[in-house]
């Protein structure tokens, strides 16, 4: 079934999307989107393995009918109207990886670019790992090929170890206490005002368009605390995959001071596939882990030169 969007209104200008329920392989049902619901945008047609819990309006550049590709995705379980799994451990990133089949098999997308953002980088991976009569290339954005969490907080140079027991305790301890957190978390004003203090604080740089991001960031944080962390934790477990058995054009785009993917990991990948004979390249901007917020239009023109030079 199609529905439209509940669009959080015009501060997201010209947006063109829509939502559809589908079934995945095990049974849960996940909600999909598309930025051309009415078949108009004429462009090559990107799969987007989004970021964690996240959503289609942090890429407000892309749910513009003018931005020249056309993209399919889907929500997370259990955020964003994509069903909680009956087993609460089907949220790996096996599972996501058979959500996005799913979701390419209801748009009829035989084979089709990945575009990695975050733990999506990790689902891009493994999908073409798994199934790589399915990908063209990789396009992928503040995220490693596995084992993320080790390569969190990186600007701060932690050994890998330590830096993935920070992180992966931190969400435990979310993970127990979101009940009593999720009702403050909820009603945070997440304003554009907001988002421009926030573009000050490091973890973020200043947005190109905070009034659009802020509807992202909002929708964000509908999802409860709780879920989330157990996401994370569950994706935590993922290891790095294997390199050597990628064998389709890939692109990474790193953040200097991105403190969930470290920006050292993702050229040493880029740098191991090229090692292997493969076509890889690698692409360093000074920016956060939300840098296609902050360049957008840099962002915009890499992966356009990314999908050219895969066609």
């Amino acid at each position: 079934m199609s529905t439209s969007a509940p669009r959080p209104e015009q501060r997201v200008r010209s947006a063109s999307i829509a939502f559809r329920d589908i079934l995945s392989d095990d049974g849960t049902h996940v909600r999909a989107w598309t930025n051309d619901p009415d078949g108009v945008i004429d462009g090559p047609t990107v799969v987007l393995c989004n970021g964690l819990g996240t959503n289609p309006y942090l890429w407000p550049w892309l749910l513009d009918p003018a931005c020249g590709v056309r993209v399919v995705s889907w929500n997370h379980r259990g955020v964003g109207g994509s069903e909680r799994p009956a087993d609460k451990k089907h949220v790996e990133i096996e599972h996501f990886v058979q959500d996005g089949l799913s979701v390419m098999d209801h748009f009829g997308i035989d084979s089709a670019v990945l575009m990695g953002w975050s733990m999506g980088v990790n689902t891009a991976f493994e999908l073409t790992y798994r199934h790589p009569e399915r990908v063209r290339g990789i396009f992928a954005m503040c995220g490693v090929p596995g084992d993320t969490f080790a390569t969190m907080l990186g600007p701060l140079h932690l050994p890998r170890l330590l830096a993935r027991a920070v992180t992966v305790n931190a969400c435990r301890v979310a993970k127990h206490a979101g009940w009593a957190v999720n009702p403050i978390v909820r009603n945070l004003p997440m304003t554009p005002a907001v988002v421009r203090l926030l573009g000050r604080t490091g973890f973020m740089f200043p947005m190109a368009d905070p009034e659009a991001a802020s509807v992202g960031l909002q929708e964000f944080l509908t999802t409860p605390v709780d879920w989330y962390a157990h996401l994370a934790i569950s994706t935590s477990r993922h290891p790095r995959v294997r390199l050597s058995k990628i064998q389709v054009p890939t692109m990474f785009v790193s953040a200097t001071y991105d403190v969930l993917a470290g920006a050292r990991d993702m050229a040493s990948a880029a740098r191991r596939l090229t090692d292997n004979g493969q076509d890889s390249a690698y692409v360093e901007l000074r920016g956060s882990h939300f840098v296609q917020l902050e360049q957008p239009d840099r962002v915009h023109r890499l992966l356009l030169e990314f999908l050219e030079h895969v066609a």
